[in-house]
C-alpha cells in the first residue's frame, strides 16, 4: 500500500518508485490519424480497412460481415497510413468517444479511418498498459470534457495528445499492470461468449423444439417420445387467473408490509426466473386496493406496460395492474412459462414497428399454444431450457463480478 501522491494504492511486490505524469503525445512514436476513405476509394479485396465500429471498449471487434477494403494501388495512390498489429486505435466518435483497443494480427495489410486515431507506444512504454489508461473512467471523464460537434460529438487527436499520463517508470511494472488487468479482460470476454453461444442455443432450439406451423409434432425431440402434440389454448391450462393493482402510495402503512409487490420494471426481457422484488406490501394494502395475493409457481405475463414480458414466480405475490396471472397451471409449469414466451416473442415480432400498448385478457387467453400429450415429455423440455437459462445466468453474473473487480482494480491500481 501507499498512500502518498505519486503512487497508487494497490501495486505488485517489489516496486515502490513513484509515478510520473505525461504527456499522451510524448509516449508514441507514432500518434496520427488515420486516412479519409470515400466509398469510391474502396474494393473488394487488397488492404483491409479498420472502422471506428471494429474499436470496442478494450477489444477489438471483427465483424465478419461488414469487411472494408481498398485496393493496394489505391493504398499507394492515397499515400495512406498503415497500421500494424500491437498499435492502439482510439476511436475519436461516439459511443463512446475515446473508446480503444489494441489492433491483432489479421493477416493482411491494414488502414483505419480518419476518424481513428493511430497510437504506437514508445519502446520504454507497455502497450497493454496504455491500452487500461485508455480503458479507466478518469480517461473517459476527461474525454467527455473535451467533446466538441454537432449531432454526434468527438473528440480531436489534439486534445487527446495532452492528456496526462499517470506511468509507472519501470517499464517492468507497467507490464505487469498491463498483462494483469489484460487477463481479466480475457475472461470476462470468454464469459460474454459463452453466454452468447449459449443464447444462440436457446433461441435455436425454441424454433426446433416446437412445431413449426402446420405441424402437430417439432422437428427435435427426447428420445422415447413419438406422439403428436395438441393445440389448447393458454386460458385451458390454467384453473385461475389473477389481475393486480396499486396500493394508494400516500399511505406509507401499505408499503411497509411483507408481500412482494411486482412491477413492470422488475421483470427484464428474455428472464423468466430470478425476480427479485423491490417493494412490499401490507395485508392492509391486500384489503383495501385491487391487488390480491397470487399463489406461488403462478406465471405472470404483463398486459400493458412491456406487454409480452412474463416470470415464473415460486413465492406468493402480488402484482400492478399491468399484470395478467394465472395459476394452478395443469401442465408442467415450465413447459408452459416457455411455450407462452415463444408465443408472445412470435407474436409481437409479427407486429415489429407498431405501437403495442397491452393485450386484453380475453385476447391473452385465447391465444393458442402446442403442448406434448405426456407430462413427462413437457417436463423434459422445460427443465432442459431452465438449464441453459442457469447457465446463461452463471456466465452474466461471472461477467458481472469480474467487471466489478476491474473497476475497483482500475481506481487502486493508477495513481
Amino acid at each position: 500500500m501507499a498512500e502518498h501522491a505519486g503512487k497508487p494504492k494497490v501495486r505488485f511486490a517489489g516496486f515502490t518508485e513513484t509515478w510520473e505524469q505525461r504527456k499522451l503525445v510524448s509516449l508514441c512514436e507514432k500518434f496520427t490519424d488515420g486516412d479519409w476513405i470515400e466509398a469510391k476509394d474502396q474494393s473488394n479485396s487488397g488492404v483491409r480497412l479498420i472502422q471506428t465500429g471494429n474499436v470496442g471498449l478494450g477489444e477489438y471487434i471483427d465483424k465478419q460481415n461488414n469487411k472494408k477494403w481498398i485496393s493496394k494501388e489505391t493504398f499507394e495512390r492515397l499515400n495512406c497510413e498503415e497500421v500494424f498489429s500491437g498499435d492502439i486505435l482510439i476511436s475519436r466518435l461516439p459511443e463512446p468517444a475515446g473508446r480503444a483497443c489494441i489492433v491483432p494480427n489479421l493477416g493482411t495489410k491494414m488502414i483505419t479511418a480518419v476518424d481513428c486515431t493511430i497510437v504506437r507506444t514508445a519502446t520504454q512504454v507497455n502497450p497493454k498498459y496504455l491500452l487500461q489508461y485508455l480503458s479507466s473512467q478518469s480517461y473517459f471523464d476527461e474525454v467527455n470534457t473535451c467533446l466538441a460537434g454537432g449531432t454526434r460529438q468527438r473528440i480531436s487527436r489534439s486534445n487527446l495528445a495532452t492528456f496526462d499520463v499517470s506511468m509507472p517508470v519501470k517499464y517492468e511494472e507497467q507490464k505487469a499492470i498491463g498483462e494483469f488487468l489484460c487477463g481479466m479482460d480475457h475472461l470476462i470476454t470468454l464469459h460474454q461468449r459463452k453466454r452468447g453461444r449459449l443464447e444462440n442455443i436457446k433461441k435455436a432450439m425454441l424454433e426446433k423444439m416446437f412445431p413449426k406451423n402446420g405441424a402437430d409434432v417439432p422437428e427435435v425431440r427426447f428420445a422415447g417420445f413419438t406422439e403428436a402434440w395438441e393445440q389448447r389454448k393458454l386460458g385451458e391450462i390454467a384453473e385461475k387467473t389473477f389481475g393486480g393493482g396499486t396500493p394508494s402510495t400516500s399511505n406509507p402503512d401499505f408499503w411497509s408490509g411483507k408481500i412482494p409487490w411486482i412491477q413492470s420494471s422488475d421483470l427484464t426481457e428474455d428472464n423468466l426466473f430470478d425476480v427479485k422484488p423491490r417493494k412490499f406490501i401490507s395485508k392492509l394494502a391486500i384489503k383495501s386496493s385491487a391487488s390480491k395475493i397470487i399463489p406461488k409457481n403462478s406465471i405472470a405475463i404483463i398486459v400493458r406496460v412491456g406487454v409480452g414480458k412474463l416470470a415464473f414466480l415460486p413465492f406468493n405475490y402480488s402484482t400492478s395492474q399491468d399484470f395478467l396471472s394465472i395459476t394452478e397451471i395443469n401442465v408442467d409449469e415450465l413447459f408452459a412459462s416457455y411455450s407462452i414466451y415463444k408465443k408472445l416473442k412470435k407474436d409481437l415480432s409479427l407486429v415489429q414497428g407498431t405501437s403495442i400498448k397491452g393485450i386484453t385478457k380475453e385476447e391473452l387467453l385465447g391465444k393458442t399454444l402446442f403442448i406434448p400429450i405426456k407430462k413427462s415429455e413437457q417436463a423434459r423440455i422445460g427443465a432442459f431450457f431452465r438449464h441453459l437459462d442457469r447457465l446463461v445466468t452463471l456466465h452474466q453474473r461471472k461477467v458481472a463480478l469480474l467487471q466489478n473487480i476491474k473497476k475497483a482494480c482500475l481506481e487502486k491500481m493508477f495513481v
